[in-house]
């Protein structure tokens, strides 16, 4: 009996030995038939592609071509096709490193249940692309073509195909704007810049943006200018929330009346090669807040104390976290909506907005002298040569004038402001300059309270000013005349 025991468990070990020595030769068998490679497995014509779809992460997205590229699930939806045929253009010839032949076990490579199926359809052919597992041995994807192999390769499809819908939109471009011809503001603050170079209008050379008001041209400054012009090119809009936007819509997102309307009108680079100069274009975007905080907003600003606090004026400023805010690109059907931030970026268009923010704006190279009242006492500074070699003089001797020149120039408006002065004058400065259009600045600075004071320039008060920079400026002309 015992030995009867010993042979069916002799028996039932070389089953197993017989059985896994079979499984290493068929294991052997298969590792034969992987072979290097560096053939084109896959050769499709982008441009003969009519449809294309694939399923991936439970998602599937699928676009047909008639004349332009549609998405089955919304024709509306505007599909960007250079972004397709980026797709497709994996597999204008996609080749493979390593080639399985003769597969009978899909599953050991992940497709039996792939990650990702493309279909791809031409006039004449439809194919399957499969993706399985991910080799991380090899850092390679296995693929299948249904033609009973399965390829590893090199340039794994999902790299492209790993995309949402949302990143195919044909979105509207905010365009580089080489040469401004004007730019036209409608909203609260409604006017038209013009460009024009060696105007005349300005004591700074450099401007060459203006406000057109009543026949007069108020210079901007073209640092802001600019500043704004790139800050709508920087914008880019891609987050729509609409992309087939109707009346209703328009309503819903509050750009049926827009808060904001800017129209540049702007020429292109020419064809340098060939010397062509291109045709003014304009460009158009509408900004609004959401309608029912631009409301509260609007009551907000109504109803509150007339007097507030700079401090508190400037943390105002500076939440933006909580604003919901869309824009518009000329007459097209998709809505985008930008960050607080990018709202009062765009918002931050008025006249007050884009002016000079110093009180002396002009190049101190053209100064050729100043007469100083301070304490009622006149104090003459003179020059001699040009621009900035131009050296200076306060009673006969040769002075050093940076810290003042530094002085005057960092007086900058924390508001502007129409208001006559009340209080004390602190120092006023008749600044000469070398200037046919501008042959004199006169700059006063009255006491406001105690942080601020009141400058006006040529007899017009224009904006409250830091004490301290005044402060400053008054020690530097101390500096030299004491």
């Amino acid at each position: 009996m015992k030995r009867a025991k010993r042979i069916y468990i002799l028996l039932g070990v070389l089953a197993v030995v017989c059985i896994a020595a079979f499984a290493v030769m068929q294991y052997q068998e298969q590792q034969e038939l992987i072979q290097n490679t560096d053939d084109i497995i896959l050769e499709v014509d982008s441009g003969a592609v009519q449809s294309l779809s694939w399923s991936y992460d439970g998602d599937t997205l699928a676009f047909h071509r008639d004349g332009t590229w549609l998405y089955d699930g919304d024709e509306a939806f505007p599909v960007d096709g250079e972004k397709i045929n980026e797709l497709l253009e994996t597999f204008q010839a996609f080749g493979a490193a390593f080639i399985i032949h003769d597969v009978t076990d899909f599953a050991q490579y992940g497709l039996d249940d792939p990650v990702c199926t493309i279909g791809l359809t031409t006039k004449d052919t439809s194919y399957e692309i499969q993706l399985g597992d991910y080799s991380t041995m090899d850092a390679q994807r296995y693929v299948s073509i249904g033609d009973g192999n399965v390829y590893l390769v090199q340039e794994d499809p999902l790299d492209t195909f790993d995309v949402e819908l949302s990143d195919l939109i044909d979105n509207d471009e905010t365009p580089s704007f080489d040469r401004v011809e004007s730019i036209q503001f409608t909203g609260s603050d409604s006017y038209q810049v013009i460009y024009q170079e060696d105007s005349g209008y300005s004591c700074c050379a450099g401007d060459v943006y203006f406000k057109e008001q009543d026949g007069t041209y108020l210079p901007l400054d073209t640092s802001l200018v600019d500043s704004y012009l790139s800050g709508i090119t920087s914008l880019s809009p891609t987050d729509y929330v609409t992309y087939n936007a109707a009346e209703e819509d328009l309503a819903t997102y509050g750009l049926d009346n827009p808060e904001l309307t800017v129209a540049v009108t702007y020429t292109p680079a020419g064809d340098e090669d060939s010397g062509e100069t291109a045709e003014p274009l304009v460009f158009t975007i509408s900004i609004s807040r959401d309608p029912e905080e631009r409301s509260a907003a609007e009551e907000a600003e109504r109803t509150e104390e007339a007097e507030r606090t700079e401090e508190a004026e400037r943390t105002e400023e500076d939440d933006a976290a909580g604003i919901t805010a869309y824009v518009r690109i000329g007459a097209s059907k998709i809505i985008y909506q930008i960050t607080g931030a990018q709202y009062k970026e765009l918002m931050a268009a008025s006249y007050n907005d884009l002016r000079h923010q110093e009180v002396f704006c002009a190049d101190f190279s053209d100064v050729t002298g100043l007469d100083i009242t301070l304490e009622d006492t006149v104090y003459t500074i003179t020059s001699e040569g040009a621009g900035d070699s131009r050296t200076f003089s306060y009673n006969g001797e040769e002075i050093e004038i940076a810290d003042l020149q530094d002085a005057l120039e960092a007086i900058t408006a924390s508001r502007f402001t129409d208001e006559n002065p009340a209080q004390k004058e602190e120092i006023s400065l008749t600044v000469h300059l070398d200037n046919e259009n501008f042959p004199e600045i006169r700059i006063q600075l009255y006491r406001f309270d105690g942080e601020q004071c009141l400058a006006v320039v040529d007899g017009k008060p224009v904006s409250l000013v830091s004490r301290s920079s005044v402060v400053d400026l008054i020690e530097a002309v101390n500096a030299i005349v004491l």
